[in-house]
């Protein structure tokens, strides 16, 4: 813990390395953005609600609208696990939070995805889709998806959980604390798990785009798993090339990144629908 003055006839002590939250001007600027797009995804949240009875919030499934709100809510208040000096409770549960929130978002656009595929088919007469048609379906492949990624979390944490780690050899005089994953097999299951579900939603959302309906929200998920998928790729080899806290900044940058454009591009199409052209949000567009 302590290192050789320059004149070499004392000890100092190390200069510790971590993303504070009082001495770091970018995690102030972290916890700012982060509370923002908490308290705009909260309001977009209440004003789903208010409007819960009107055509384009039921026809896209509001129960998958508001569990994918609830989930992009935490997964901005999931930013502050990685703020701070580590320790292992908040290295176990960083890439844990993350890792099931998104998974839970991404699964909800899976679901809404297959309903509107479903729904179309639905459509034909003497389809024998017409069974499939309702919330069981959605509730089932959200709850499906979402149970593999808890179980790949918790198998993480039974076999090689991640824990503080002290760098002392990569800067002379300084140690770095850090997140040590423990399992790298574990650490990639759930990142490649959660990119698995965010290539299956936009391969069906990129084939359903077209399909004829004025509240088909398909174009919408396509453009928001392209960012999604575009951003953790990114981020992989950006985590493996740095140290410290700027390995800390990419992942937060990341999930800000990548949370933004889910809100932004689902919710913000149907709030200026809901809001600012009223006259569009009447069931007689519903199937135009």
């Amino acid at each position: 813990m302590e290192w050789p003055n320059e004149m070499k006839d004392q000890c100092v002590q190390r200069k510790q390395v971590f993303l504070s939250y009082s001495n770091d001007i970018i995690s102030i600027c972290f916890s700012t953005v982060s509370i923002f797009f908490f308290l705009i995804t909260q309001l977009i949240l209440q004003v789903f609600i208010k409007y819960q009875d009107t055509p384009i919030v039921r026809a896209n499934n509001r129960s998958l609208s508001f569990l994918l709100l609830v989930s992009i809510k935490l997964s901005f208040l999931s930013v502050f696990l990685f703020l701070g000096r580590p320790v292992d409770i908040t290295c176990m549960l960083r890439i844990i939070t993350f890792g099931i929130t998104f998974s839970i978002a991404v699964s909800s656009l899976l679901a809404k995805t297959i309903m509107v595929c479903v729904a179309f088919k639905a459509t034909k007469p003497g389809s024998s889709w017409r069974k499939w048609v309702g919330v069981k379906l959605s509730n089932s492949v959200v709850l499906f998806c979402s149970s593999i990624q808890i179980i790949i979390c918790m198998t993480w944490l039974a076999i090689s959980p991640p824990f503080q780690e002290l760098d002392l050899h990569t800067y002379p005089g300084t140690i770095i604390i850090q997140c040590n994953e423990g399992s790298a097999i574990g650490f990639y299951s759930v990142i490649g798990y959660m990119g698995l579900l965010a290539a299956v939603s936009f391969v069906l959302a990129f084939l359903a785009r077209t399909l004829p309906d004025s509240f088909n929200e398909a174009k919408y998920i396509t453009f928001s798993m392209l960012l999604f998928c575009s951003v953790w790729i990114t981020m992989i080899p950006a985590y493996l090339s740095t140290k410290g806290k700027t390995t800390v900044c990419v992942e937060i940058f990341a999930i800000l990144t990548s949370s933004a454009g889910l809100l932004a591009c689902i919710f913000l199409p149907k709030c200026y629908t809901i809001l600012l052209r009223p006259e569009m949000n009447m069931r007689t567009n519903l199937h135009k």
